[in-house]
Order: structure tokens, then sequence, then C-alpha cells
């Protein structure tokens, strides 16, 4: 069961919207990332909601969740998360998020780990690039808006050859990030400037599965060796693809996200088609 309605969960200074899908089996937490909404995870929760009860979210000042007054900390992002959790009585989930996603999911597994099992990260670094690069955003999107982000953020996003094979999707994808709320994008902005989880990754003991984009060039395989290396238990994946992995390897990254949260064995590289 795939249940398209959107609901909301007041927070007081701001609203997050999520939707759920799934009857049966354990439960699953998407997490999207910077300039994007909750429609990103379509691909995985047309395949996996058969197996995983998943509880999906827009990141707030993402999507149709309201953009409470910026900036924004990874605490604060973590904690819109245990609010839904708890707001929907479910103890523990299994976690996916990607970039900003994925470093929200890292704050989880320092500071609330008991709130999650299994853990993936995707296309994250422990701190992906720098306080001077995100201030730099931040000056752009206030004096120029965020339209003008759209053709750099392609190129980070997706390979020609997949933009080229999936234009109108990626053209929805790329729509999401121009309707974000400025306010939102920038939020999240000083919270991505402010994050680096080098030093903490060791406390995470929780299984993480780390995958990356074969050619991602925000968070490079390197940056998932480096989390899988730096946690208690840890692994890497790698698959054919940019920064928006998932979208690109849909039907590999559902393989290898199923298989790890189902406890099998998960390939360190895969380069089957989709």
């Amino acid at each position: 069961m795939v249940d398209m309605q959107s609901h909301f969960l007041d927070l007081g200074t701001h609203r997050l919207r999520y939707r759920l899908a799934g009857e049966t089996g354990p439960w699953l937490l998407f997490s999207n990332s910077l300039g994007t909404n909750l429609s990103m995870w379509d691909a995985q929760i047309a395949d996996l909601s058969h197996e995983f009860r998943i509880l999906r979210y827009d990141t707030r000042g993402h999507g149709e969740s309201s953009a409470p007054r910026a900036p924004y900390t990874l605490a604060e992002l973590g904690g819109d998360i245990l609010a839904l959790l708890d707001a929907l009585d479910i103890d523990r989930a299994n976690f996916c998020g990607i970039s900003l996603g994925g470093l929200t999911g890292q704050w989880l597994g320092i500071n609330a780990a008991d709130r999650l099992d299994r853990i993936v990260l995707c296309a994250t670094a422990a701190r992906i690039g720098s306080a001077e690069s995100w201030n730099a955003r931040i000056v752009t999107v206030k004096e120029k808006g965020l339209s003008v982000l759209r053709e750099a953020t392609l190129e980070r996003w997706f390979t020609p050859q997949y933009y080229l094979a999936e234009q109108d999707k990626v053209d929805r994808l790329l729509e999401s990030l121009i309707s974000t709320a400025e306010e939102g994008y920038i939020g999240c902005c000083s919270a991505l400037a402010a994050a680096d989880f080098h030093d903490n990754l060791p406390a995470i003991y929780h299984n993480v599965l780390c995958i990356s984009g074969d050619n991602d060039p925000v968070c490079p395989p390197s940056e998932l060796q480096q989390i899988a290396a730096s946690v208690q238990n840890g692994q890497h994946s790698t698959l054919p693809g940019k920064h928006i992995v998932n979208v690109e390897s849909a039907k590999s990254f559902n393989k290898v996200v199923r298989d790890f949260f189902l406890e099998r064995q998960v390939a360190s590289k895969m380069h089957s088609p989709n």
C-alpha cells in the first residue's frame, strides 16, 4: 500500500509534511537532501513499501513543510524527526538519509541512538563543504534567489547521460529546488555550515551502510569510506551516478538498501543497470 495522502504535524514554530506507506514490516524512515522534498524517494517507496512500513517527510522549509526563521541547526533537524517518531508512536526505526539527510542521520546516531535500528547514509560526509562555501551560498540565494543555482545543481546531481535519458524526471527534481522556500534553504545551509561529526562518528554503534555515487563531486566515495571506517559497524557500497544516486541508480540502490535492512549480504560495488 502506497499512501499518496499528505499528513501534517504542527510543532508550533513550523509544521512538517509527511507520508506513510506499507502495512507490515519494520519501520523505515527517509530523510531528503537540501533543495528537494519527499518525492525524491518515489522510486524507493514503489519498490520497498511491500516489505517495510515507510515514513518520509519534507525537511523543514522544504516541500510543503513550513519554514521557521533561519538559521537552523542539525540538532533542530534531528529534533523534527524525533517529534515525528513520537507523534506516530514509533519507538525505533531504520533510517535512510541522503546528503543533508545523511548528516541528520549521523546526528541521530550520536544523540538519539536508542531511536534507530540500522542506518543508511547516502551521498554525505562527516562534514560537507566548508563554512565559507555555505555562507557564500547563503549570500547568493539572498541576493539572486534559488533559480540561479539550477545549472550548477544539475551538474552536481546527475551525470549528463542520465539527464539525456530521464530529462523530465530530472527537471521535476530541479523544480523542487527552485520552489523551496528561500528561508528554509538558507536555514539548512546554516546547519550544513556548522556541522562536523568527524570526532563523534566512533560513538555510532549501529550497523551502518554508506552508499556513494561513483562520480559524486559533492561527497565522493572517499567521504563515505571514511564514515564506514569511523563508525563501529560500518560498510560501504558504491553505485553508478553523481550526488542523487538513489534516483540515478534506483534499482541498484533499492537492492542494496533492502538487503542491508533485511540483513542480507551487501556487495561492496555494483554496476547493474536500472
